[in-house]
């Protein structure tokens, strides 16, 4: 079956296209955070620093935020995070538009105090999402789900950081800012749309403590749900070169702020590829060898794009490390819903944010230190490096994960 035909359940579809509309908005706002520090600063710490700044908080509140999406509705856990995330886009747009002469006294730092915030929103909306995108859909359907997710997720990814370098060069920071919330309030409006869902039985009395760590304990127990979250959140964490790409976009390649959101959407116009192919090809049969052969590759890519001084060759190979990181994230997205009891998915879907996101935010982080240590084209060859090292690793410690069929664990 097509994998667009999940598309015929009309509580999801509404719940994918405020996905669309929130995620256009996010990637949007993510590639100005990074152009304005690096135009303030300079300093490929400082954009290593967006992340930390928005994982710290996001790792304090997410096993919280797990056990809160377990026990009270995930719909309105969303709204609200979704809300606050509006807020962000709006003190933002405040801070650019009428007191931009306080990023030049005092630096980004209310930049990263915003950033910060956001990084509370999105340890109770990971969870929350994770778990409420799981019942709209039965379960012969994960897969397909996961992939149209994919899709609309890497779709906002392509158009948003194009959109929003494009009207920064236009018409700078202040008006960006507003497009932000503008598309953000349309996403909050369809997530209003969809019904809430029966809340899970759990189990009265249960300690506090009990709760919050039962998520950890059920994923470190499982070796294949462990094995493709640790392989992707090491392989993303070394091999993750986004963050340095203001500094490529204006020193390597030398194209600029636009240069900038052509880059920075260029892994998911390869993510997007990949999804619109796995829609009609499946790579769940061999979900085992797909994930590792996958991630290697897009550690060795990553080591082509530090090398390259063309924008074109540059594009290509950004564009292929978001096809390869997208097969492993179906895979791995298909994995989480298959396995995970329904009373129990907030707290794993927050277990498994927390290594998202220490990939993708601590990744930042590592980058621009790492740049800053070895410099800029040795510290990415290095992350590449690392991530095929991580792939080898995994393969040989996780013969479960290797051989998983997961067309055949749906199935039966």
């Amino acid at each position: 079956m097509s994998a667009i035909k999940v598309l015929n359940i009309t509580n999801f579809r509404n719940f994918i296209f405020a996905r669309l509309f929130f995620t256009f908005a996010v990637n949007m706002m993510g590639t100005i955070v990074a152009w304005q520090v690096y135009e303030y600063t300079k300093d490929s710490l400082a954009l290593g620093a967006i992340g930390l700044a928005e994982v710290i908080p996001f790792v304090l509140v997410a096993l919280f935020g797990g056990h809160i999406a377990d026990i009270i509705s995930r719909k309105k856990i969303m709204l609200a995070s979704v809300s606050l995330y509006l807020l962000c886009a709006v003190a933002l747009w405040v801070l650019s538009t009428y007191f931009a002469e306080i990023l030049q006294n005092v630096g980004v730092f209310p930049i990263f105090a915003i950033i910060f915030v956001t990084g509370i929103a999105r340890g109770f909306l990971a969870p929350a999402q994770s778990a409420f995108m799981a019942q709209l859909v039965p379960q012969d359907q994960y897969g397909n789900s996961a992939t149209i997710s994919s899709v609309v997720w890497h779709a906002s990814a392509v158009g948003g950081p194009v959109l929003g370098a494009w009207l920064y060069a236009y018409g700078q920071a202040s008006l960006t800012y507003l497009v932000v919330g503008i598309l953000g309030f349309l996403g909050l409006l369809l997530f209003w749309t969809v019904p809430a869902q029966p809340m899970p039985p759990r189990i009265v009395g249960e300690k506090l403590s009990t709760r919050l760590s039962a998520g950890l304990k059920f994923v470190f127990s499982h070796q294949i749900m462990l094995g493709a979250m640790a392989m992707d959140m090491f392989a993303v964490l070394f091999g993750g070169a986004v963050a340095l790409l203001p500094i490529f976009a204006e020193d390597v390649l030398h194209t600029g702020v636009k240069g900038l959101g052509l880059l920075r959407m260029a892994p998911a116009v390869g993510a997007l590829l990949a999804a619109i192919f796995m829609i009609f090809r499946p790579v769940l049969t061999h979900a085992g060898r797909n994930l590792l052969i996958c991630v290697g590759a897009f550690g060795l890519c990553t080591i082509g794009f530090a090398l390259s001084q063309n924008f074109v060759l540059s594009f290509i190979l950004l564009a292929l490390t978001g096809m390869f990181d997208n097969v492993s994230v179906v895979i791995r997205s298909t994995i989480l819903q298959l396995y995970t009891p329904d009373e129990m998915r907030g707290r794993v879907g927050a277990v498994s944010s927390i290594f998202i996101s220490s990939s993708n935010e601590l990744g930042a982080f590592e980058s621009g230190a790492m740049a800053k240590l070895m410099g800029l084209v040795p510290s990415v060859i290095f992350g590449g490096g690392m991530t095929v090292l991580v792939v080898l690793v995994a393969g040989k410690i996780a013969p479960l994960l290797r051989n998983l069929n997961l067309q055949k664990e749906i199935s039966s």
